[in-house]
């Protein structure tokens, strides 16, 4: 089975439709599927559901769907760097579940682990808590969280093999493996494609088995908030 696509146009060509729910890895800027974030804005889908650690920035990243207003929900734990968010937001445009950063990481490992549902002791006596089951176990509360699946799910990595198999770099890793396991489709983008074998077997983070297709992408690689020390 070929799964190297030519670019990311192509490679969501079939995937993308009206009213899907789609994981887009990254923490802040770092690891994000850049490319790939501009084809589904291409693409032309709306009322998309958003699960992601957060929502970029105003011209970047997601922040590019929700200029677009292709975006109608987020599911995220952090949107502090996007003004377009807020405002979307604040007007009622837009649909927020906010999650804490944890419990959105357990939710999407979940998901991808066909487990669904969990307890955990955070979020409970908070908004976090509000309109879900509450359980206790030895004495302690703890509040009940669904596992999150996306119809697609958009990945970078550093390099992958022509199976699929992914290795990611440093903090890029973040949410990326997570998000490889719960999507019925999972779509990858990545700075280097080597052939099967070259990839050391212990530093391979993503088994191919849960990669659909890959492309080879130009990546810009943005930092959010540039901080230097005066000279």
């Amino acid at each position: 089975m070929n799964k190297i696509y030519p670019d990311a146009k192509a490679a969501l060509e079939g995937q993308t439709f009206d009213g899907m729910t789609v994981m887009a890895g990254g923490f802040g800027l770092c690891g994000i599927p850049e490319n790939l974030i501009v084809a589904l804005r291409d693409s032309g889908a709306k009322d998309i559901t958003a699960i992601s650690n957060n929502a970029g920035v105003d011209d970047f990243g997601l922040g590019l769907l929700l200029q677009t207003r292709q975006i109608k929900k987020m599911v995220s734990s952090y949107v502090g760097e996007n003004a377009t968010f807020e405002k979307q937001y604040l007007n009622g445009e837009l649909e927020l579940e906010f999650n804490p950063q944890g419990t959105l990481a357990e939710r999407i490992r979940a998901g991808g682990a066909g487990i669904p549902g969990f307890y955990t002791k955070t979020g409970v006596g908070t908004l976090i808590a509000e309109g879900k089951e509450l359980k206790d176990f030895n004495g302690e509360t703890y509040v009940l969280e669904t596992g999150l699946v996306a119809d697609v799910s958009l990945v970078k990595a550093w390099k992958a093999d022509k199976e699929g198999n992914l290795t990611y770099r440093k903090t890029a890793r973040n949410f990326n493996p997570m998000m490889a396991t719960a999507g019925k489709m999972c779509v990858v983008e990545v700075e280097e494609l080597v052939e099967v074998g070259e990839l050391d077997p212990d530093n391979i983070h993503t088994a191919g088995i849960f990669v659909d297709r890959i492309i080879v992408g130009n990546h810009e690689k943005r930092i959010e908030k540039r901080t230097t020390r005066a000279a």
